[in-house]
């Protein structure tokens, strides 16, 4: 019986292990996970990727050495309000997807 008890505590060791390899949280079974997460965060990298791209292109358009008129102008009237009397404002939403769809005239 004595004989028996080492080979069988080393086998509960290797038989943790490799229990751990497959169920385990970094183990064989995870890797559907990980694959799900990989392609949400590369959705999310896309996206952060066109924002900044966006932004890029804007701060390049606000240049103080080759400032964008119609931009500068649009800014100035928007942050200081200014509007000639013969203007009327037409406000639009900022997402065109979340702008009512309008019915077609009959």
């Amino acid at each position: 019986m004595k004989r028996a008890i080492l080979p069988a505590l080393g086998l509960l060791v290797i038989a943790n292990f490799v229990g751990y390899a497959v169920v385990g949280e970094n183990g064989v079974l995870s890797w559907g996970d990980y694959r799900r997460a990989k392609a949400e965060k590369a959705a999310q990298l896309a996206q952060l990727q066109t924002e900044r791209d966006r932004l890029q292109h804007r701060a390049q358009l606000l240049d103080p050495r080759n400032v964008d008129p119609d931009l500068a102008e649009e800014m100035v009237r928007r942050n200081l309000g200014l509007v000639r009397p013969d203007e009327v404002i037409v406000e639009l939403p900022a997402d065109p997807a979340a702008a009512p769809a309008v019915a077609p005239r009959r």
